[in-house]
C-alpha cells in the first residue's frame, strides 16, 4: 500500500473519530443513538473508494474495540459490538466498500446518483444488518425493531444529501487515488 493510501485512510479513521466527538442523541424508547457517524461512513466509501474507504472503516472498528472511546458519547471497548449497535457498526465495513464500488461502475457522478448510492447502502445496508442484531439483542420482535429504526430515517437522509454533496464536489476537485475524477476513486 502506497503512503498516500495510508494516509487517507488514517485520515478517514480520524474523521470518524472526529463526527463520534458530536454528541449523540439518545431516544427514550431505543438504545441505538442517532449520530453522525454514517454520514462519516458515506464520505469514506464515496471519496476513497470501496477498498480503502472499507479498510479506513475496519480501522476505526479496530481502534473502537481495544477501547478507543471513538464512537459518540465517547463508547469503545468490546462492549459495543455485543449492544443493540453493534449490527449496525459492523455493517459500517460493507456500507463504505459498496458505496466505493458502485460510485467506481458509474459513468458520470451527479450529486443525485450519489445520493441514491447513499440511501442503498449508507442507509438500508446499514439497518439490514442493523434491525435484526438490534431486534436479537433487545428480545424484540424483527417488525418493532424495524418500527423503532423508522425514527432514524429523516435524520438518514439529510446526511445521505450532505454527503452527496460533499462526495461530488470533492470528487470533481481532488484526485484521491489517483485515477480518473469522474468515476473512480
Amino acid at each position: 500500500m502506497k503512503t498516500k493510501d495510508m494516509t487517507y485512510v488514517a485520515l478517514f479513521t480520524a474523521v470518524m473519530g472526529a463526527l463520534g466527538l458530536v454528541p449523540p442523541i439518545f431516544l427514550s424508547f431505543t438504545p441505538v443513538p442517532i449520530t453522525l457517524q454514517t454520514m462519516g461512513v458515506m464520505l469514506a466509501g464515496g471519496i476513497l473508494g470501496a477498498r480503502l474507504g472499507a479498510l479506513s472503516q475496519f480501522i476505526f472498528l479496530c481502534l473502537v474495540a481495544v477501547g478507543v472511546p471513538l464512537l459518540s458519547g465517547g463508547r469503545g471497548g468490546m462492549s459495543v459490538f455485543f449492544s443493540p449497535s453493534a449490527g449496525y457498526l459492523i455493517s459500517y465495513i460493507f456500507a463504505a466498500f459498496f458505496i466505493g464500488w458502485t460510485l467506481s461502475k458509474l459513468k458520470t457522478l451527479t450529486f443525485t446518483k450519489v445520493f441514491v448510492t447513499n440511501v442503498l447502502f449508507g442507509i438500508l445496508l446499514v439497518y439490514a444488518f442493523g434491525i435484526p442484531v438490534q431486534a436479537m439483542l433487545l428480545h424484540i420482535p424483527f417488525w418493532k425493531s424495524l418500527q423503532l429504526s423508522l425514527v432514524y430515517i429523516p435524520g438518514d437522509c439529510i446526511k445521505a444529501i450532505i454527503a452527496a454533496y460533499l462526495i461530488t464536489k470533492v470528487r470533481k476537485v481532488v484526485t484521491v487515488t489517483g485515477r480518473s475524477n469522474t468515476a473512480s476513486m
